[in-house]
């Protein structure tokens, strides 16, 4: 199910905007950490996100590293952009440019006496959790790559043959996307998939509508760039991906709080030879500071998760590749 958050609220025009650099700094075993704000600071006693507030003149990314630094001793040597949120607090408009930091120096020691949590994403077990991180925490449960199917290309029982053994590989989310089908002949092979899916403990969205996507039992729904832009709000019982292509419809999918959205295409793919692409840069650059996590797509393989991250996706979204024939991504 979708976590409803509700963060953004609307600050009055006289109100300063503090900006702040959080840090998401992850363990290879997938726990973050977690730290307690300490008595005399507004929410004193709240958990967060370690991070803190930017100086006049310096960069998000120069503000994680100083904060780190100076609030837990260690120094980051590995950090990517990520997602950006807003919330009002009553005492601060404050904007937060979270960071998720891969690499450091030094075993975390909290120089102001504070307490430190590693958290597993989805369980857990600190509380109360500042308001701001509310959308992160979601965030942080998506996995870092999602299959979008081509049953039409391989036959469906082949295909079925090459999900099961990505599903056994680790894939924990995909879109079933088969746009040539009649709704009949999709049924019937959603029928078969997700039972699949669920035996490994993957979500399933179907790329169609929410009503298509209820009734096939499905755990959410992928809108085509112009069912986004014909959206005016988003189901809650199910997730909620889209496809973007500008700023301008990113900026849409956030005002909506979907779960994700996939951009691209990042590369030439074999289906739209001579289509313009992104490239990395142009990626980076469309997506940033954006408010929902986005998977880059279009002409990638699991090789490309590391740039892709490093160009601050939250994964990326893979369609021949996700399902290779061997067996071997």
């Amino acid at each position: 199910m979708a976590i409803r958050t509700g963060l953004r609220r609307r600050a009055s025009p006289e109100v300063s905007i503090v900006r702040v650099a959080a840090a998401v700094i992850m363990r290879p075993d997938g726990c973050v950490l977690l730290a307690q704000r300490p008595v005399g600071k507004p929410y004193a006693g709240y958990w967060e996100f370690p991070g803190g507030k930017l100086e006049p003149g310096e960069s998000a990314g120069h503000a994680l590293a100083r904060e780190l630094k100076e609030e837990l001793g260690v120094t980051v040597t590995h950090a990517a952009p990520w997602i950006a949120q807003e919330f009002v607090y009553p005492h601060a408009h404050v904007e937060l440019y979270f960071f998720r930091v891969l690499r450091w120096i030094g075993e975390p020691f909290g120089h102001d006496g504070q307490a430190f949590a590693w958290q597993k994403p989805g369980s857990f077990d600190v509380a109360p959790l500042l308001p701001a991180n509310t959308r992160v925490l979601a965030a942080l449960t998506l996995p870092s790559i999602c299959g979008v199917t081509n049953a039409d290309d391989v036959g469906e029982d082949e295909f079925l043959a090459r999900a099961e053994r990505a599903l056994a590989r680790g894939l924990r989310l995909i879109q079933l996307r088969e746009k040539a089908w009649s709704a009949a002949r999709r049924d019937g092979f959603a029928a078969r998939l997700l039972p699949l899916a669920a035996r490994f403990g993957a979500r399933v969205l179907l790329n169609g509508s929410i009503e298509d996507a209820r009734r096939g039992g499905f755990a959410g729904v992928h809108w085509t760039a112009a069912a986004l832009a014909a959206a005016q709000s988003r189901p809650h019982d199910l997730l909620v991906a889209a496809s973007c292509h500008s700023r301008g419809e990113l900026a849409h999918a956030a005002k909506l709080e979907i779960d994700f959205a996939v951009v691209g295409p990042v590369q030439p793919t074999p289906t739209h030879p001579g289509a313009p692409t992104l490239g990395w840069d142009g990626f980076a650059t469309c997506i940033e500071s954006t408010r929902v996590p986005v998977y880059a797509i279009g002409g990638l393989t699991p090789h490309d998760l590391a740039i892709a991250i490093d160009h601050g996706a939250h994964g990326i979204a893979l369609r021949r590749s996700a399902w290779p024939a061997n067996g071997v991504a």
